[in-house]
C-alpha cells in the first residue's frame, strides 16, 4: 500500500514531527481504489531556518523512487511549528481536478 510506505518513511525521516498523508487520487481520473495523487502536511522543528525549496527537496528525496513509480502527483505543505500556529494549523485544500488532456480541448 503506497500510502502506508509514505507514513513508514516520514515517521522514520522526521520521527519529532507531527503528519498527515492524504490520499486525494479519488477526487482525480484514476480507477477507483488507486493511490496515485497524495497530499502531506507535515509539521517538524527541523524546518526551522531551512528554505521552503530545500524542505520540498528532503521530502523528494525520501520518496524519489515511488515518485518515479506509483505516485504521479504530491502536494507537500511543510511548516516549522510556529508557521502551522501562524497558519491557523490548517493546510490549504488541493485545487480541484480537471480531469487532465481529457479536460483540454
Amino acid at each position: 500500500m503506497v500510502q502506508t510506505e509514505l507514513v513508514q518513511r516520514l515517521q522514520s525521516g522526521y520521527p519529532e514531527s507531527q503528519f498527515w498523508v492524504e490520499n486525494e487520487s479519488s477526487g482525480h481520473n484514476v480507477p477507483a481504489g488507486s493511490e496515485t495523487h497524495f497530499k502531506i502536511t507535515l509539521v517538524s522543528p527541523v524546518f526551522e531556518g531551512v528554505r521552503k525549496v530545500q524542505r520540498h527537496q528532503s521530502i523528494y528525496r525520501l520518496v524519489d523512487d515511488l515518485l518515479a513509480g506509483p505516485v504521479h502527483a504530491l502536494a507537500l505543505h511543510l511548516y516549522t511549528p510556529e508557521e502551522w500556529v501562524a497558519n491557523g494549523s490548517v493546510a490549504p485544500d488541493s485545487p480541484a481536478c480537471h480531469g487532465g488532456s481529457k479536460g483540454a480541448e
